[in-house]
């Protein structure tokens, strides 16, 4: 990634108005960290599209590694203990584990929890909203393990991880929601951790705790819509719900907590050097695949990583590509790949922790036609 120190002003005019990012801090050069493109969603018309995050563009692990490195070296070496992260489905589940893999080793009672939009048999810690999202509805689970259950319920210091703050609200809402469970009476700051922050310290202005804000980028945004703009249609994928498949893989990468990573995704999977490979996590069963492409590039792949989404996404500006399927979970909602479809792999890898059979045919034949080898693997 370059500095650019004269990189403080980012402009960009879609159908539907035009979008100013102005930086306050943070050097990296904002091409380096992201693009913008349209949402198909009629609540906020702009997207943030991470070029180092592993979600809508294929980005290479170590790339992804060294933002988890950059973020992490904004934390003091010592913290009020436990600490407790948590990470944002499912765009940021990655990015939260990513955090939280740099950081663990420094602090000796440290967990970490993702949201989820997929309920699972266990004790709902509470429930909160994303209001702008196409998704909405987020639930987060407390720990089977009596030692992690500590960990969260005495947490100290609670660090919230998401990809972007655009107005603070989610990380605002999130908090309220735990506070409001009366079952982490011990926390005593709250660490707000993004990508890119434009959220002007929201979180701090509302939150009744000390809050520091941790980023690549932060600044402030401005949106001018187009007069009399078609309202996007967005399709219906604001589901959270049990679906007809059900989640076979393991649960210990965030959902119910985790305290180290198992890294035991694809033992048997190896690479070529210079094999150009493509790994594609699935909705939020991000972590352990990203640790998989982790391997494979270590191993002399020339490997890259990204993840099906149920984001909906006009083609365009960051987007040059995109294949429109349905979910693996069974609950009947479009998925999305994007920026996979105008490239060429030696392999793909699509990782999932539901069985072979929940993957839709359409997305394997749109994969068959980027390389010529296509496996499906999981824990079954």
């Amino acid at each position: 990634m370059s500095l650019l120190n004269e990189d403080t002003i980012y402009h960009r005019t879609l159908s539907s108005g035009t979008i100013q990012v102005t930086r306050d801090q943070g050097e990296i050069a904002f091409d380096d960290l992201f693009d913008i493109a349209e949402r198909r969603n009629p609540k906020r018309a702009f997207l943030f599209v991470s070029k180092v995050l592993g979600r809508h563009i294929p980005v290479s692990p170590s790339v992804m590694r060294r933002v988890y490195k950059q973020l992490a070296s904004q934390f003091s070496i010592s913290l009020p203990g436990p600490v407790l992260f948590i990470g944002m489905a499912e765009t940021a589940v990655g990015l939260g584990a990513g955090v939280f893999d740099e950081l663990r080793h420094q602090y000796s009672e440290a967990i970490y929890l993702t949201s989820t939009r997929h309920p699972v048999d266990g004790d709902l810690l509470c429930e909160f909203k994303e209001e702008h999202s196409h998704a909405t509805d987020h639930l987060i689970y407390l720990p089977d393990d009596p030692e992690m259950r500590r960990f969260v319920t005495g947490a100290r210091t609670l660090v919230l991880i998401d990809d972007e703050a655009t107005t603070g609200n989610t990380f605002i809402n999130l908090f309220s929601a735990l506070r409001g469970t009366g079952r982490l009476a011990c926390l005593e700051q709250v660490f707000a951790v993004t990508l890119t922050d434009w959220s002007q310290d929201a979180l701090s202005d509302r939150c009744p705790l000390p809050v520091t804000s941790v980023s690549l980028v932060s600044g402030q945004w401005d949106w001018t819509p187009r007069p009399n703009a078609p309202v996007p249609v967005m399709p219906a994928v604001n589901v959270t719900s049990r679906g007809a498949w059900e989640m076979t893989g393991k649960q210990s990468w965030g959902r119910l907590g985790m305290t180290a990573p198992a890294g035991d995704l694809g033992h048997g999977i190896s690479a070529l050097n210079g094999e150009r490979v493509l790994v594609l996590g699935t909705g939020e069963f991000v972590w352990e695949p990203f640790l998989l492409a982790e391997r494979l590039e270590a191993e002399g792949a020339q490997v890259f990583y990204s993840s099906t989404t149920r984001s909906p996404i006009a083609l365009g500006y960051a987007i040059e590509s995109a294949i429109s399927f349905t979910d693996n979970y069974g609950l009947g909602i479009p998925n999305f790949v994007y920026n996979v479809a105008h490239q060429q792999f030696d392999r793909v890898l699509l990782c999932t922790e539901t069985p072979a059979d929940s993957v839709d045919s359409q997305l394997l034949k749109a994969l068959a036609d980027v390389a010529p080898v296509v496996e499906i693997i999981n824990y079954d």
